[in-house]
């Protein structure tokens, strides 16, 4: 008998490196051999494709012995086959092709049954592998799926809920794509009750021309925001549907605009209130109701429609201030909160909530300045409480009453001791006192105002508020009511007095708001009068117009005080020019001070003074003693002409004729 050959000498360094898997598949080929497994991967190949076997025969050996047989720990050798797969090529690829990949895949062991034969047939085989054959009959290799490693990352986004992409499920024709939620897109949390009585309010308005006073300016639209409180109402701001034409407004969800009447417009308070006639309005809809007044650091969230898209937008702050702060819109001084959460155009009117889902502001106004970032202010819940409560009261809004004087502080001692001030007593001192004022009965100059209503006033114009807070004492009078009356205590003359002081709305000379009035003129030769107001300036100077304005008139709107109920301001606005009015082209927005010698009140009486005089010239005073003289026969008669070439319907307003 021969000798066996001798084993070939085993390969030394790392094990070959798996072939790549393609688009083909892929399966996991295991053998048990008693405690260990070998594992190998086999690469499916196409149809068009022939895989290249040989019958060469390599041993795997154990790694911690060179030996074979019955010195390696009872493992049996594992026969292997090479299985050659060509590289792959893509079409159009260039360069010198990839080597052919050699993958040692186990050779699939036959039964028992079919080694016995095999050894009656005569082949050669020992008892042991006879043995090792039965007991792995039922342990043969199983082809399953290969699953690709799981990562850190693949686990970490099969975890994550809800899914960022969900698969759409089939929906009807014309409507979005349905999710697993059952809604359009994939919704976590239903949001708060009261953000669905948020809605956007559409305003056109139409705004006087105060330049050609006898028409109006080109329409526009603007878009702000609101909400519905109890008894069918809806607020928004004052500036939003100031001269409105027409106004309408959208719930949250809707693809309809319903249109809304005007019930009253606070102009100080710069509040407005609709109501919509459309019961399907009021359907399904939750009333805001309305909190106390916030703390300083108190959260709030801000909800309304802004510029930079149509949906709902919501920015949140904290409360940082509270204080009386000046209302642009009113030119009025109320209470105000100061937030630090963003508030851009379009907010307008949209409310402010606490964490309790309570309103406890409307957003109306903020900040610009190179300095400033993120400073927006809110009507609290007193202003606004007053506005509706005063609605209910008189079915129509009188407005925020003022006590009608003028107040220097009194923090020097030496001030203090002149006017009779004892070390204990603290208070103002009234500078003056406006005459159409009902104060202007009780109260003089130099009278030291020491409390409001049983509450003492500081020497700094003060009162206690809350805890470790101050506020000044006009928010005291404020929170009045018009026609209300109020005790104040004096000190005059080293003596103190009490008296009660009717409250009533402030009579400016030159009044901030016309009210959805149309302006009032009067032309005369082609002299075009006017009544000053802060509106006409507006329009005359531009927003800058307390810089740009003449600095007459700025005095009188700034420290002028009206002496009677009707007066006015009283301006030549332009001259239109004619032969009547050569030489007066050049006077623009002068003071008109009397007329024939008689002092102008008002413009209705210049018109009246105008058309039923007799005299033969008409003599107009201007300010920086400037003159205008017409013959009154000549004037007269040229008038009508002038309006026809101007295409002005009458020489004189609606107003002005009654």
């Amino acid at each position: 008998m021969m000798d066996a050959p001798p084993p070939p000498p085993r390969k030394r360094g790392r094990p070959a490196k798996h072939a790549k898997l393609g688009n083909h598949g892929s399966a996991l080929v295991t053998t048990q051999l008693n405690s260990r497994t070998v594992v190998a991967a086999v690469v499916g190949l196409p149809d068009t494709t022939t895989a290249a076997i040989s019958n060469n025969k390599k041993d795997i050996s154990n790694s911690n012995s060179g030996r074979k047989g019955e010195g390696n720990n009872g493992v049996e050798d594992v026969e292997m086959i090479e299985q050659t797969i060509p590289p792959a090529r893509r079409p159009g690829q260039r360069g010198r092709p990839r080597k052919k990949t050699v993958l040692m895949v186990p050779k699939k062991r036959e039964s028992g049954a079919a080694a016995a034969a095999g050894k009656a047939a005569g082949n050669s085989i020992s008892d042991r592998e006879l043995r090792m054959s039965e007991l792995e009959d039922e342990e043969l290799p199983v082809e399953r799926p290969l699953e690709k490693p799981a990562t850190r990352r693949s686990k970490k986004l099969s975890q994550a809920v809800p899914v960022l992409f969900p698969t759409p499920m089939e929906s009807p024709r014309g409507h979005a794509p349905l999710y697993d939620d059952g809604g359009v897109g994939n919704e976590d949390v239903k949001d708060a009750p009261f953000m669905d009585a948020v809605v956007k309010v559409f305003c056109v308005h139409t705004e006087p021309n105060f330049s050609l006073p006898w028409q109006r300016k080109r329409q526009f639209s603007s878009n702000s925001s609101g909400f519905i409180i109890k008894d069918r109402r809806v607020l928004t701001n004052a500036h939003s549907v100031e001269h409105h034409t027409q106004v309408k407004v959208k719930k949250r969800g809707s693809d309809t605009k319903y249109l809304a009447t005007v019930l009253a417009i606070g102009t100080e308070c710069d509040i407005a209130m609709l109501t919509v006639s459309n019961d399907e309005f009021w359907e399904d809809v939750t009333p805001v109701e309305f909190g106390s007044l916030p703390r300083l650091q108190d959260a709030v969230t801000v909800v309304g429609y802004p510029i930079g898209g149509d949906t709902i937008s919501v920015t949140s702050g904290v409360v940082s201030r509270i204080e009386v702060t000046s209302y642009v819109h009113g030119a009025t001084e109320l209470l105000g909160v100061q937030i630090d959460a963003a508030i851009n155009a379009g907010n307008s009117g949209g409310p402010a909530f606490n964490d309790r889902g309570e309103c406890v502001g409307i957003a109306f106004q903020s900040l610009k300045h190179d300095d400033a970032e993120n400073i927006g202010y809110v009507i609290p819940t007193p202003v606004i409480n007053h506005f509706i409560t005063d609605y209910v009261r008189n079915g129509d809004y009188t407005g925020f009453p003022i006590l009608g004087i003028e107040w220097q502080k009194m923090e020097n001692p030496d001030l203090r001791k002149a006017l009779g001030m004892t070390a204990n007593q603290k208070g103002v001192r009234i500078r003056r006192v406006e005459p159409t004022a009902p104060a202007a009965k009780q109260l003089q100059s130099s009278d030291i105002l020491l409390s409001f209503d049983g509450i003492d006033i500081a020497n700094d114009g003060t009162v206690p508020f809350r805890h470790g807070e101050r506020i000044g004492f006009s928010y005291l009078v404020s929170q009045k009511y018009t026609g209300e009356s109020a005790r104040v205590r004096i000190l005059r003359e080293s003596k103190i007095k009490e008296c009660d002081i009717h409250l009533a709305n402030h009579k400016r000379l030159v009044p901030a708001h016309i009210k959805g009035k149309p302006p009032s003129y009067y032309i005369l030769a082609g002299i075009v009068f006017a009544a000053i107001s802060v509106p006409y300036l507006r329009s005359e100077y531009g927003k800058d117009y307390d810089y740009d304005a003449p600095v007459k008139l700025l005095d009188k709107l700034l420290h002028a005080m009206s002496q009677t109920e009707e007066e006015q301001l009283v301006v030549v606005s332009q001259v239109l020019v004619a032969d009547i009015n050569i030489g007066y082209e050049d006077i623009v927005n002068t003071q008109v001070l009397a007329f024939n010698g008689t002092p102008v009140r008002n413009l209705k009486h210049l018109a009246n003074m105008v058309e039923t005089c007799d005299g033969q010239f008409l003599r107009f005073d201007l300010e920086y003693q400037q003159i205008v003289v017409l013959e009154a026969a000549a004037a007269k008669a040229a008038t009508p002409e002038i309006l026809s070439t101007h295409c002005i319907p009458s020489a004189m307003s609606d107003d002005l004729k009654t």
